[in-house]
């Protein structure tokens, strides 16, 4: 039987439970994620996909960037709470 290819296009509501593509779709960005796994099974050049890597990218920026500043509100608020 063979193997699996390398880019499997699985979502997660397949029968596997994936940790990476829970922590991808806890960002948000699972589409454009899926976006660039199935442009890699179609072309197998990532060259071929920048469009869909750039997007990702940009999705995932957004979401680290909403992250920090999400963390940085909740240390401050912590530290303020510390110093009463």
């Amino acid at each position: 039987m063979a193997s699996p290819p390398a880019h499997s296009r699985r979502r997660p509501d397949e029968d596997e439970d994936d940790p990476v593509d829970r922590m991808i779709t806890r960002t948000g960005c699972g589409e454009q994620h899926y976006a660039v796994q199935e442009c890699m099974a179609e072309h197998q050049d990532w060259r071929l996909c920048q469009k869909q890597v750039q997007t990702f990218k940009d999705c995932m920026s957004s979401f680290q960037q909403a992250r920090k500043e999400q963390l940085r509100k909740q240390l401050s608020k912590d530290t303020q709470t510390a110093a009463s």
